[in-house]
C-alpha cells in the first residue's frame, strides 16, 4: 500500500531528534551537510536516460524553489518554537497541520473529508495531548485575553509552532501537487540542491569528525525518506498523509527509549496507542 511508503518515511524522520542530540552540531549545519552529501548519491540516477529526460524545464524550477523555501520555513520555525517554549507546546501547535491540510486539500485539491478522516484526526489529537501530558497553551491564551498581548517566550514559541504547522501543511499540499507533475526522485534532487544553496551563506565550518552523521543523514533523511514520502503522496490523499504524520513523535519516543535509555510515563504509552490507532484507521480507509 502507498500509505506504507509514507509511514516508513515518517519513521525515518522521527530519528531526526536523536541525530541532533548525538551529532551535537547546530541544526543548520546538520541540514546543510546532509543535503550536500545526498546530492552525489541522488545524482547517480541521472546516468539513466529516463531520469535525464524527467528534468523539469527552467520555467518550472521556481515551483520547486517555492517548495524548498516552505520546507526550510517549516524546519526553522519548529526548532525555534523548541527554543522558546516547552516541547509539549511546540509539538501540539505544530500538529495543527493535519487540520490545515484537510481544509487546504478541499480548496485546492478537491479532496473529500470523510467521517473516518475526522475521527482519525480527533483520535490522533487526543493521543498527542495525552502523550505529552497536556500543555500550557490554554493558559497562555487565557493570559492573552485577560492581560493583553505580552510577547513572552511561551507566546513567541506557540506562534512559531503554529507557523511551522501551517508551513508543514503547505509543504504537504505542494508535494501532493508536484509529485504527480514531476518525477518524485528528480523533484527531491532539485529540492535538496536549492536548500543547499539557500543555507550556504550561513555555513562557515565543516566539522570533519561528524562526517559519518552527515553521510548517514544524507542517505536516510535526505534521500530515502523523501523518495518514499513523495512516492506515497503521488497516490495517497494529502489529508491522510498529514494524519499519518502524527506517528513521528511516537517513533521519536521509541528511539529515545532504545538509544538514550529514556523511560516514558504511562500517559505516553496511552497517547502513543491512540495515535497508532488513528494511523490504522487512516490506512484501513485507503
Amino acid at each position: 500500500m502507498a500509505s506504507l511508503y509514507i509511514v516508513t518515511a515518517i519513521l525515518i524522520w522521527s530519528s531526526l531528534g536523536l541525530m541532533v542530540r548525538l551529532a551535537e552540531v547546530d541544526v543548520h549545519i546538520l541540514i546543510f551537510y546532509s543535503t550536500v552529501f545526498s546530492l552525489p548519491l541522488q545524482g547517480l540516477m541521472f546516468t539513466m536516460r529516463r531520469f535525464r529526460r524527467a528534468v523539469p524545464p527552467l520555467r518550472k524550477m521556481p515551483f520547486i524553489l517555492l517548495l524548498s523555501l516552505f520546507i526550510l520555513l517549516n524546519v526553522f520555525t519548529f526548532l525555534f518554537a523548541y527554543s522558546k517554549t516547552t516541547i509539549a507546546n511546540a509539538v501540539m501547535t505544530h500538529y495543527i497541520a493535519p487540520v490545515v491540510v484537510a481544509f487546504l486539500a478541499v480548496l485546492f485539491l478537491g479532496e473529500r473529508i470523510t467521517r473516518r478522516l475526522v475521527l482519525s484526526i480527533l483520535v490522533a489529537s487526543v493521543g498527542l495531548w495525552t502523550m505529552l501530558g497536556g500543555a500550557t497553551i490554554l493558559e497562555c491564551f487565557r493570559s492573552v485575553f485577560t492581560r493583553g498581548v505580552k510577547p513572552g517566550p511561551d507566546l513567541v514559541g506557540i506562534v512559531s509552532g503554529l507557523l511551522s504547522g501551517i508551513a508543514y501543511a503547505v509543504v504537504v499540499i505542494l508535494i501532493r501537487v508536484f509529485s504527480r507533475r514531476f518525477n518524485p526522485y528528480v523533484l527531491v534532487f532539485f529540492q535538496n540542491l536549492f536548500m543547499t544553496v539557500m543555507l550556504l551563506p550561513f555555513v562557515r565550518t565543516f566539522p570533519a569528525e561528524k562526517i559519518w552523521f552527515f553521510l548517514l543523514m544524507g542517505a536516510l533523511h535526505s534521500t530515502a525518506a523523501p523518495f518514499l514520502y513523495y512516492r506515497g503522496l503521488s497516490y495517497v490523499q494529502a489529508s491522510r498523509a498529514a494524519v499519518l504524520g502524527y506517528l513521528e513523535p511516537v517513533g521519536a519516543i521509541i528511539l529515545s527509549v532504545i538509544f538514550l535509555g529514556e523511560r516514558p510515563l504511562l500517559n505516553t504509552y496511552i497517547g502513543g496507542g491512540l495515535i497508532i490507532l488513528s494511523g490504522y484507521l487512516t490506512i484501513k480507509e485507503e
